[in-house]
């Protein structure tokens, strides 16, 4: 990629990190009106490293199911690639470049300080320590 990047290249192939069903609804929503090329949804399952799973890794596996239907609700032809480790931020940095992204999109969780703190903060990780464009997708307030 050169240095001196368009939106068009920017947009060539969006990585898309998702939670669960209705996050990836909500974020690949807010990604749509951008139209990018091409996009590849990921759900990272939170396992490893001897320590008891946060759930059990094949309701992991359908929890990115349901994500990667939701996204595709949206982009019909977008990609999924499904991530396994306990440092969220790392295995969106790893994914990014497995799949060849342009760009990571997201969209903050919300929730207030001590929830940022608790899960490592993922959205300074996302900001402060990506080796490409990160685009932070505008929030709807949910009532």
């Amino acid at each position: 990629m050169s240095s001196e990047t368009d939106d068009e290249d920017i947009l060539a192939h969006v990585l898309l990190p998702v939670a669960h069903e209705a996050d990836a609804l909500a974020t690949a929503t807010a990604l749509e009106p951008y139209g990018p090329a091409n996009v590849t949804a990921l759900h990272v399952v939170e396992k490893g490293g001897g320590v008891p799973d946060k759930t059990p890794v094949e309701q992991s596996e359908d929890l990115a199911a349901e994500s990667y239907a939701a996204v595709r609700s949206v982009f019909p032809d977008a990609d999924d690639h499904t991530a396994y480790g306990r440092d969220v931020a790392a295995k969106i940095f790893d994914a990014a470049d497995e799949v060849d992204a342009s760009a990571i999109a997201y969209r903050s969780r919300g929730g207030n300080r001590l929830m940022q703190f608790l899960s490592g903060d993922i959205s300074v990780k996302l900001v402060t320590q990506a080796n490409r464009p990160v685009i932070a997708l505008p929030r709807e307030e949910e009532s």
